[in-house]
């Protein structure tokens, strides 16, 4: 039980922290290309703890994001639990392919995600679709590393019995 809570916790914190990244105020040049680092954080989770975390808490965390990004409330949570039910579905196949494998599926993640997006805000009336919009599903994905990297880290030091 004492682990279950450590897990949370720090399931938790790297969503934060991820949210923190996601809202830095940038340079316009580099706005265009901040990736979705919480999908990214979740992701990382419904691959590593897919019985912990999953669609319902992707859901919950989607809410969050929409309360502090300031969109439509439910958009996120749609995309993410959507996700989160591919990975968990998939996750034992997934997880045990090398880094070079995964990246192509984060970026089909990723792409997807921003589709959807992109088809949630075209029924409000902003139908805008540049060659940017599709910038933080690249970096995003390239970006996969450090987030493989860094809650790696974190869960081998905060959960080295799970």
């Amino acid at each position: 039980m004492i682990l279950d809570a450590q897990a949370y916790r720090l399931i938790g914190f790297t969503l934060a922290f991820a949210l923190v990244l996601r809202l830095l105020a940038l340079p316009q040049p580099l706005v265009l290309l901040n990736p979705d680092w919480v999908l990214l954080v979740l992701i990382y989770w419904c691959l590593t703890f897919p019985e912990r975390f999953g669609i319902g808490l992707a859901w919950l965390t989607g809410l969050w994001v929409d309360a502090a990004t300031g969109p439509l409330l439910g958009q996120h949570a749609l995309i993410y639990a959507l996700v989160a039910y591919c990975c968990v579905r998939f996750h034992t196949r997934l997880r045990v392919f090398p880094l070079g494998q995964q990246l192509p599926l984060i970026l089909l993640f990723l792409l997807g995600a921003q589709l959807l997006l992109f088809c949630l805000e075209a029924l409000r009336g902003r139908p805008l679709l540049l060659w940017s919009y599709w910038l933080p599903c690249l970096t995003g994905t390239l970006a996969w590393p450090l987030v493989l990297a860094g809650c790696g880290f974190l869960k081998r030091r905060h959960l080295p019995t799970i």
